[in-house]
């Protein structure tokens, strides 16, 4: 038996390495790094530009909420055309050309910045917001698409929760440095999206890298999910805006997993909002008692307050992010196999809601926030990158994307109907929203249940 290397021996530290698979490791775990470092320098940002975008009518949080909407609806689109994209282009080849493209819009919203070179365009912020989304789609998801082509059912067990150690790892640094570059002042907020550029070309290189190392392996024939007709997956040519959504409906398994995707969101996204709520209030409050009242500074205060809110709120939850993603989330997924690493979000957020309904104060929607948001960014992000893992090929550059974006941004959609609803026709309090969030997080818990028991059985079949 081949010997390891002094570094895989280190890695062993955090999972099971075998001899000839630390390269290929590492650099998975330095390309996720400087992806989701680039996206956490522009996503603090998101927030404080979305915080200047007014929309007669509508509070701060609506207009955030119905952001996230419009972003569930143009992802029909996007989705379709991705599916389209794979089937004409290798994994490497679409991975690069996104990425660029994604670089591109960088640029250009850099010049459109409120106070930039531009006073200020109508609707930019809610435009900026939109596409952070698609940087979603056509960047952080499309790598762990790769990621689960890459590794077989068996590595990957042993890999994804080392190499998401590398993403909760990026986003820790890239919260960081937003907080650091904000509050000292050192570098201005209009420079990050150009910052968030030079890693991203950093990342192009390493999966070609990754390319030339790895050698395709064969699906077996039949496995695509649980031994169910694979659907469009078989049929390249019949890509389209609706395929994604359809996709789906050919299988239990798939259905399963939408759905808690789906819950997942909708939970998490109705407590942003009300996070975001709370934290404009707040931001009201101490601008008055700072006597600020010219409309262009108490514009900037809003926008710079926002931003070094979240880049602090974004370091803390990816703190202890990354500690669980080091230290317990291969083991959780060793010794409590799938369902526990699946089931442990909601049984969390089932608390973190219930506390937050009793006292919906700042505080400790902040801290018990951190507590939801740590866990989805390690251990649940670990599940959905693992729930993949039986499929084929064919099926996860489909599924996934579709899932991992169309589904969450229903979520979204879900959320913005709760906000609409709740803010316009029921007038709900706070901690109101925070009693339905329990309510969702038992629906939640049911559909996980039955995805944890459709995942053995497929994992069984592929076997």
């Amino acid at each position: 038996m081949t010997r390891l290397t002094t570094t895989e021996r280190f890695l062993c530290l955090f999972t099971e390495v075998r001899s000839g698979e630390g390269a290929t490791a590492l650099m998975m775990f330095a390309n996720v790094f400087l992806i989701l470092l680039a996206y956490y320098l522009i996503k603090p940002l998101r927030e404080g530009w979305i915080a200047v975008s007014d929309i007669e009518g509508l509070s701060k949080m609506e207009v955030k909420a119905y952001s996230s909407f419009a972003q569930s609806l143009v992802l029909l689109f996007v989705v379709g055309w991705y599916a389209r994209l794979s089937d004409r282009w290798d994994r490497g080849t679409l991975f690069t050309r996104a990425t660029l493209f994604c670089i591109s819009n960088m640029v250009i919203f850099w010049f459109l910045q409120p106070d930039f070179f531009i006073d200020k365009l109508p609707s930019t912020g809610i435009l900026y917001y939109l596409w952070v989304g698609m940087f979603g789609v056509f960047v952080v998801a499309q790598f762990w698409t790769f990621c689960a082509d890459v590794y077989t059912d068996e590595r990957g067990k042993r890999m994804l929760p080392f190499i998401a150690i590398g993403a909760t790892s990026g986003a820790v640094a890239g919260s960081w440095l937003v907080d650091r570059l904000v509050s000292s002042g050192a570098v201005s907020i209009e420079s990050l999206l150009l910052i968030a550029t030079l890693p991203l070309f950093v990342s192009i290189i390493l999966v070609d890298k990754v390319e030339q190392r790895e050698v395709h392996h064969a699906e077996p024939s039949g496995e695509a999910v649980a031994g169910e007709n694979s659907g469009p997956a078989d049929h390249p040519g019949e890509s389209s805006i609706w395929s994604g959504a359809r996709l789906v409906l050919i299988s239990r398994f798939l259905l399963l997993a939408a759905l808690v995707t789906m819950f997942t969101n909708w939970v998490n996204t109705n407590g942003e909002n009300l996070l975001f709520r709370v934290i404009q209030e707040s931001l009201a409050v101490e601008a008055h008692a700072q006597g600020i009242a010219g409309e262009r500074a108490l514009l900037e205060f809003v926008r710079d307050g926002t931003t070094a809110f979240y880049g602090n709120f974004f370091f803390w939850v990816n703190v202890v992010a990354l500690l669980l993603q080091a230290f317990v989330a291969s083991r959780l997924l060793k010794y409590g196999g799938f369902a526990a690493i699946l089931l442990i979000l909601p049984v969390i957020a089932l608390m973190s809601y219930s506390v937050m309904a009793l006292l919906p104060v700042l505080a400790v929607v902040k801290v018990m926030k951190i507590a939801e948001n740590a866990t989805d960014y390690s251990l649940n992000n670990t599940s959905r990158h693992v729930l993949w893992l039986p499929v084929s090929s064919a099926m996860r550059f489909r599924g996934k994307p579709a899932i991992d974006t169309l589904y969450v941004r229903l979520g979204d959609g879900l959320a913005a109907m709760t906000v609409l609803i709740g803010v316009q026709l029921l007038a709900l309090a706070t901690a109101a929203f925070f009693a339905f969030n329990v309510f969702l997080v038992l629906c939640w818990l049911v559909v996980a249940v039955l995805l944890v028991k459709e995942h053995r059985r497929a994992t069984e079949a592929a076997a």
